[in-house]
């Protein structure tokens, strides 16, 4: 009779490679996430600041509009003749010391020049602070028409004919004085803009 004897077998030795494989793939799916949360985070930062930004921008219309205002009440005395710190008025706007000098930065120049004499709103209800200057593009102080050697537009004369058409009204215009109105918009997260326009009055 024969007798059959039998062995296990032991099981083969587990090298780990799927779990190996399984963890790397963990890790780069992990960097991955993380690396696509900070990328979603600066975009918000960045669209964040853009709002900001525009809406200081937007803010500087106020000052436009308060330093118009100002000079159209002013507009036929002579009260323009003169600077006046208060309401943020340089008769002679158009000098060099009204004038950023060459490489100065606007804020730079703002803050060593025209924060003295500007005039500032109150804080609308988007947190932006506006203060504006008003500079008159002339040489000196004094009348317009007196040497002060300002910029203004071209006067049309009715009798020498402004048009080019015939049978067309001619029109006579006076000369209107050059106004440089700067805004200076402060917002939050040190939001900083400004706008400049340039009227006629």
């Amino acid at each position: 009779m024969l007798t059959l004897s039998t062995h296990a077998v032991p099981p083969a030795r587990q090298r780990g490679v799927v779990l190996m494989i399984a963890l790397i793939v963990l890790v780069a799916m992990t960097l991955a996430g993380l690396a696509l949360m900070r990328s979603v985070d600066t975009a918000n930062i960045i669209a964040g600041n853009m709002a900001f930004q525009q809406s200081a921008t937007h803010s500087g219309d106020a000052g436009v509009e308060a330093a118009v205002v100002w000079l159209t009440a002013n507009n036929n005395n002579v009260t323009l003749n003169n600077d006046d710190a208060t309401n943020g008025y340089a008769a002679a706007g158009n000098n060099a010391a009204q004038n950023p000098a060459a490489g100065q930065s606007w804020d730079a120049f703002w803050t060593q020049t025209l924060a003295a004499r500007s005039r500032t709103l109150p804080s609308d209800g988007a947190g932006n602070t506006v203060a504006y200057v008003i500079d008159r593009l002339c040489a000196f102080a004094g009348s317009p028409t007196g040497g002060a050697s300002c910029s203004t537009s071209p006067m049309v004369n009715a009798a020498t004919g402004n048009s080019e058409e015939s049978g067309e009204l001619q029109m006579a215009g006076r000369s209107l004085v050059y106004y440089r109105i700067t805004s200076r918009v402060a917002g939050p997260r040190n939001t900083v803009s400004y706008v400049q326009a340039i009227v006629a009055m």
